[in-house]
């Protein structure tokens, strides 16, 4: 499966992966729940590039950024003479889509007036186009998407029960990144690495304060907020250390330090670095799969990495197949010692500080 756009090796996130390559070699209809900026249209194009028809086209449509008086012409398309200014037949996301996939994103947007004939479209498989009496015949599979709950909105009469039912076949609930913080480290290097490539930068520390922050944030805006706030950081960065300006702003869930104040300087503290815990973490994935690296059962497919990106960071990090068991135990001991060797620190400071490191060695 290709899925490189996601990027996670948390529980929740593989169990997600379990149930994308569970439902993307059939064609029942996919409705995928989960909050704002939770990559909602990356896993829709996995499971489209997983299914039968990656090689047709993937056409999405946000039912929420388009008004609702041109949503159906957008959809469905309209003949000539349609209404006025319609000089030419528009071909709509519906038919463009034929034989591969329509994304709908936002769907609880979905004007009531349009719902019935995109109901008849997805049980009949054919429309008319705007202004025209002529049926179209059309072969596409259905990707819905919402942040919100389409249930509650039945209920209040704000979404037409049969098309939910419709949309509602296989539904996969999308974990916020609170959920999956474990996922964190693996998202920030990966961003550096992005914004750092299409910035002309070289970064290649990421300072403790800064992944301190990071993994305590709630994050409301998911993944999405995080990728803004670092390729920020990116920006601001003039060395090879990733700017902590941007972070300050980020207030710590349930705050124990007020908006504004500084970072606490973990440095000299004798945590482990962002190295000791992707090092922990990877040994950890390779002791699950007893060492094997490649294949569909192998550490990067668990990791959603490529087999050459995981054996470049393994030699980075010094990490061997036959010793990923021992270095796993040898890594979570490390982390264990570096919370006791602070347990003389008193009050939330501490107890945040173990907080971390269990997040950020994906204990």
């Amino acid at each position: 499966m290709d899925i490189k756009e996601a990027i996670g090796a948390s529980a929740k996130f593989r169990a997600l992966l379990d149930q994308v390559n569970l439902v993307a070699p059939v064609d029942s209809t996919v409705l995928l729940q989960g909050e704002t900026g939770t990559g909602k249209e990356v896993i829709a194009r996995a499971i489209h590039e997983a299914g039968p028809r990656c090689r047709n086209r993937f056409v999405a449509l946000n039912c929420a950024a388009i008004p609702a008086a041109l949503l159906e012409n957008e959809l469905f398309g309209s003949e000539r003479g349609a209404f006025t200014g319609a000089v030419t037949q528009t071909i709509g996301r519906l038919e463009a889509a034929d034989r591969g996939t329509l994304f709908l994103d936002e769907i609880g947007e979905l004007p009531l007036e349009l719902q019935p004939k995109l109901l008849r479209a997805l049980q009949e498989k054919q429309f008319e186009r705007l202004g025209g009496g002529r049926t179209v015949q059309v072969n596409v599979r259905v990707i819905a998407a919402t942040n919100q709950d389409l249930r509650r909105m039945v209920h209040e009469r704000k979404f037409r029960p049969d098309l939910y039912y419709r949309l509602n076949v296989y539904p996969i609930t999308l974990p916020p990144l609170r959920e999956r913080r474990e996922d964190i480290p693996l998202l920030v290097e990966h961003f550096v690495e992005l914004f750092a490539r299409q910035q002309r930068k070289s970064i290649d520390t990421i300072p403790e304060e800064v992944m301190m922050a990071l993994l305590l944030y709630d994050w409301p805006g998911n993944v999405r907020e995080l990728q803004n706030v670092i390729e920020r950081s990116v920006v601001m960065s003039t060395g090879r250390s990733l700017s902590i300006d941007t972070i300050r702003s980020l207030e710590p869930a349930g705050s124990q330090y007020v908006s504004g104040a500084p970072i606490p300087n973990v440095l000299k503290t004798g945590w482990p670095t962002l190295a000791d815990a992707e090092r922990a973490h990877i040994s950890s994935i390779l002791h699950e799969t007893n060492g094997l690296v490649g294949g569909p059962h192998g550490a990067a497919a668990q990791l959603g990495i490529p087999r050459t990106t995981l054996i470049g960071k393994m030699q980075r990090l010094g990490i061997s197949t036959s010793a990923g068991r021992d270095r796993s135990a040898r890594a979570r001991r490390g982390l264990m010692a570096a919370s006791e060797a602070d347990s003389s620190d008193s009050g939330k400071a501490a107890t945040d500080r173990v907080r971390v490191i269990e997040m950020a060695g994906g204990l």
